[in-house]
């Protein structure tokens, strides 16, 4: 007598769950969307080495090795070919340097300075900015290289 009332009972369940999950589906498809996320991916990822630098500067190249470690962002100063000085993509004269430079090393005592000079520029006049940044007041200075391959 016991085994009839189970296996009726287990038989209408099964035909309750089939006719509830017939209805509609209400799932969200994510295709579309990681299809778009992978090509903006790629996008950013093609962009991102385009945007480091701002001021064109064909730099020599150097067997040292890369700065490990950077903590904080570091100050880029560059000079072009033609021998004018950027800070960062700000364009400055030679006489206004040191002033910008001081203004900036206030609250920020470990802040480091890139130097981004063109190989086409005499060793005197890199030199020179390299005196001026120390000037200044900063001790960490580096000069901005391409790698050697």
């Amino acid at each position: 007598m016991g085994g009839m009332i189970v296996s009726g009972g287990g038989g209408a369940g099964r035909r309750r769950r089939r006719s509830s999950s017939a209805g509609a589906i209400s799932e969200i498809n994510v295709t579309p969307f990681v299809d778009v996320m992978l090509v903006l991916l790629i996008i950013f990822m093609v962009a991102a080495p385009l945007l480091t630098a701002g001021v064109q500067v064909d730099l020599p190249n150097s067997k040292a090795k890369a700065i490990e470690n950077p903590d904080s962002k570091p100050i880029e100063i560059s000079v072009n070919a033609e021998g004018k000085i950027f800070i960062g993509e700000t364009e400055t004269t030679e006489g206004s340097l040191v002033g910008l430079l001081t203004g900036m090393l206030e609250g920020n005592e470990e802040a480091r300075i890139y130097i981004r000079a063109d190989k086409a520029l005499p060793y005197g006049k890199v030199s020179e900015i390299i005196g001026m940044v120390s000037a200044a007041g900063f001790t960490k200075v580096a000069l901005v290289s391409q790698p050697d391959q």
